[in-house]
């Protein structure tokens, strides 16, 4: 109901499946090459803090595009034994290496037979966290494609694409609108502050009218009291849940991808929201999560609500 003031627990996302419960792994779609080794010490590092293991996935998709039976003969690209001599030796040694740099990690590697988006997908059913590199010798981390589109849209967990190294003063971003997913937004951002002993800052853009209206004198381009209310009510709330984090707010008249990229440029990790596994309405996946994913210049984190509803803002119309 618009202007209610959800409860500070709700707002934390410390109960419920809207931020996954602790003690669950972290998934990293690795390939070996340096963006999947950023994200790999992005998410080691949140694997030392939250205690939660880690876990590497090599997706191998070579037996999955391989022609059918009856089709041209054709000859081998790889011995048999390539999957175990180079894949499996890649991953090794990055097993190896991220024991020796984060010692109270617990780290594993696995090779899957499958198309990468698959495989990261299924994983994320038993994950608290998914996290991929911005870009990679094949599409397991070759993120703005399909396969990028496919995990974020489709994942039982939050996933984070990682891109290079962040200044730690620098603020986390949560970018929220009216929908469900905002306490598992606010939760997961709030979350990593804490964590990260950085400022919070929550971020509300209302898209500018366009059209027909955009020249009329009512039009105004700026937040008006009725329709920020609900979310000064709720950041009043994330304050109360977070006495010791520093909350600045903004509510801003401008396409919410562009609010959030302008504001990503001094930020170390922008987080936002997709309301479902594949929903196509209001700000979503296939746009302003997808914006991010594409242009954002530091790391994302896409957040999904997968059960239970929130108070919704009043929207511009």
């Amino acid at each position: 109901m618009e202007g209610e003031t959800p409860s500070p627990d709700d707002l934390a996302g410390d109960t419920g499946e809207e931020v996954r419960a602790v003690n669950q792994k972290i998934i990293i779609g690795f390939d070996g090459s340096p963006s999947a080794q950023e994200a790999l010490d992005w998410a080691l590092d949140e694997a030392v803090r939250t205690g939660n293991a880690a876990e590497l996935i090599y997706a191998d998709e070579a037996p999955v595009w391989q022609p059918a039976a009856g089709m041209a003969a054709t000859v081998a690209v790889r011995p048999p034994s390539y999957v175990d001599d180079v894949i499996g030796g890649m991953m090794d040694r990055a097993v190896d290496a991220a024991r020796q740099s984060h010692p109270l990690a617990t780290v594993t590697g696995t090779v899957v037979r499958a198309r990468p988006a698959a495989a990261l997908v299924e994983a994320s059913a038993r994950a608290g966290l998914v996290v991929l590199g911005s870009r990679g010798h094949s599409a397991v981390t070759g993120l703005f494609g399909s396969v990028a589109s496919a995990v974020t849209a489709h994942a039982h967990s939050p996933v984070v694409l990682v891109r290079g190294k962040a200044d730690p003063a620098a603020p986390v971003v949560a970018g929220i609108d009216g929908s469900p997913v905002l306490s598992a937004v606010l939760g997961f951002a709030a979350e990593q502050a804490a964590a990260r002993k950085a400022p919070l800052w929550v971020i509300r853009a209302w898209p500018p009218i366009t059209g027909l209206w955009q020249e009329s004198p009512q039009i105004a381009e700026k937040v008006t009291a009725v329709e920020r209310k609900p979310f000064d009510e709720r950041v009043d709330a994330l304050r109360r849940a977070h006495p010791d984090l520093d909350i600045t707010s903004r509510a801003v008249v401008e396409h919410p991808a562009a609010a959030l990229i302008r504001v990503a440029a001094t930020a170390q990790l922008v987080v936002a929201g997709s309301r479902g596994r594949g929903a196509i309405r209001g700000m979503l996946l296939g746009s302003v999560s997808q914006h991010l994913a594409r242009q954002c210049p530091c790391t994302v984190a896409i957040v999904h609500s997968l059960t239970g509803t929130a108070p919704t803002e009043r929207r511009r119309s």
